[in-house]
């Protein structure tokens, strides 16, 4: 896994490395270098080219700085267009204006159309204004320099975070950059990862610019492939069905008989060894005929086609069988159905992921979430969570990682706050972040596929934590793959389709 720093957790590694024996100073010239190799590589090269910086008067100016007296001494003209006087300057970012200006290097301010004048000129542009404790929208010359770098026609290089995006949880609450690269320090940062602030960055490259490894944790971790690999296991030679994880899924009703047949079909894709589909007959009648692996068991319904609360006995003779079990897609909020989750979520004896209706359940009355005998993972879109944890979804969307968090230790278990940069707490406070997924994902029941890609791996033994991080970076390459070959018009069966190639892909990234 890779660290995702907050700005205040960024800001307290500087301090702890200085307590360790490592300059600022050294610090900023090994991220302004970094900016610069990026810078070059913008340019197509450095002979010939010119690049313009715009630094602001903290130390992600600095950087800026360093990256212009490094890019004049590479053969490309170079000036740094300056957001305050230089005399405001203070510390490291000082020390590194000095060194520019000592150098020879050429120096404009920030005013009328100095900006504009020096861009015409320019092939690739620095953004050095704001770092990543930016917060708020940027005003005045501020903003008219993120616009004047927007309109400008070549790359742009942001340092650490494209200014105006919030580096904590990606907000964009005025002008904002738009880079092409963003070179940040030491570890990922939120903004970088979390929408609209991600859509800003362009592609992101992580710079070592010397803080010791050990230093370099939080609670906050972008999930890799070889985490997923490291948590699924291979199937020994010996595996039998039974031994590769028993799923139970409760799902669907009359009028949503494909939410049970995807989630099985993804359980089963996933790499379960046996699924038995618990739904009222109609459902029934065709999962039989979409997925014949299943067992199937028919459950009494209401008259609305819907599990009916007189299912509970049968299904919890069958959940003493099983690994992990899934409830909720499909299965609508009819009062008997409600009931009939409650005393799911109450009394089964295995880890299970509740979703969609399942979580609906609990919306008058979330308190009932934590009344389990066994762990699970809460799958929730903005919507759904904030129907759960109070607030609104656009309060949920603010800052993800943070209104996760919340949740997962309000409700004691494990919560996958589904949506661009999916984000999955743990009651400790430990938290991943997964890069995988995206437009492809924008088609109904994908939930339902992740559903049963988190009951997959949960059967397979996996803690609830790392089997919805890894259900989402799986279920999100699927989405990936399946959008690769057939574009906007991949359905929820596509990506579910393929799942068992997403996981084989996970495997040869990391030779396993």
């Amino acid at each position: 896994m890779l660290p995702v720093l907050s700005p205040a957790e960024a800001a307290a590694l500087d301090r702890v490395s200085e307590a360790r024996g490592i300059r600022p100073d050294d610090l900023m010239e090994a991220a302004g270098r970094a900016v610069a190799r990026a810078t070059v590589a913008a340019a197509g090269g450095s002979y010939g080219r010119r690049a313009v910086a715009v630094c602001g008067k903290g130390n992600n100016g600095g950087d800026g700085l360093v990256a212009v007296r490094l890019l004049e001494r590479r053969g490309m003209g170079a000036v740094a267009v300056m957001a305050s006087d230089p005399a405001a300057l203070s510390g490291p970012a000082a020390r590194s204006f000095h060194r520019f200006a000592a150098a020879g290097g050429r120096v404009v301010r920030l005013e009328g159309d100095a900006l504009a004048r020096e861009l015409r000129r320019a092939d690739v542009a620095v953004d050095a204004l704001f770092g990543t404790g930016f917060r708020g929208a940027a005003e005045g010359a501020a903003a008219a320099a993120i616009e004047g770098l927007n309109a400008f026609a070549g790359p742009v290089v942001a340092a650490d975070v494209p200014s105006g995006v919030d580096g904590a949880t990606g907000a964009v609450a005025g002008p904002a950059v738009r880079a092409a690269v963003t070179v940040t320090f030491g570890a990922m940062k939120p903004g970088l990862l979390f929408q609209p602030g991600a859509a800003h960055a362009g592609r992101v490259e992580v710079a070592d610019i010397g803080f010791p490894p050990e230093l370099v944790t939080g609670d906050l971790w972008l999930v890799q492939p070889s985490d997923v690999a490291g948590w699924l296991a291979p199937r020994p030679a010996s595996a039998h069905k039974r031994s590769t994880g028993v799923v139970l899924i409760v799902a669907g009703s009359r009028a949503m008989t494909g939410a049970a047949v995807l989630t099985a079909m993804a359980a089963y894709r996933a790499g379960a060894g046996l699924v038995t589909l618990a739904a009222p007959p109609a459902v029934v009648e065709v999962a039989q005929r979409h997925l014949v692996e299943a067992v199937h068991l028919p459950l009494p319904q209401t008259e609305d086609g819907t599990v009916a609360e007189a299912g509970w006995e049968a299904v919890a003779e069958r959940l003493g069988s099983v690994h992990a079990a899934a409830i909720g897609p499909g299965l609508t909020t009819n009062a008997s159905t409600v009931a009939f989750v409650r005393r799911f979520v109450a009394g089964a004896p295995v880890p299970f992921v509740l979703d969609a209706d399942g979580l609906n359940a609990f919306a008058a009355s979330p308190e009932g979430l934590a009344r389990r005998r066994v762990a699970a993972v809460l799958t929730p879109h903005a919507g759904e969570f904030a129907r759960l944890a109070g607030g609104t979804a656009a309060e949920a969307e603010a800052d993800r990682a943070a209104a996760a968090r919340r949740a997962a230790a309000a409700f004691d278990c494990a919560l996958l706050l589904k949506g661009p940069a999916t984000v999955v707490a743990e009651p400790s406070g430990r938290a991943f972040v997964n890069p995988t997924g995206g437009p492809s994902l924008a088609t109904g029941g994908t939930g339902d596929v992740l559903t049963g890609t988190v009951a997959a791996f949960l059967a397979r033994g996996l803690e609830p934590g790392p089997a919805a991080a890894a259900a989402a970076f799986v279920q999100g390459l699927a989405g990936d793959l399946a959008g690769e070959e057939l574009g906007e018009g991949t359905t929820a069966s596509d990506v579910a389709a393929r799942l068992p190639a997403a996981l084989a892909a996970v495997r040869e990234a990391c030779g396993t």
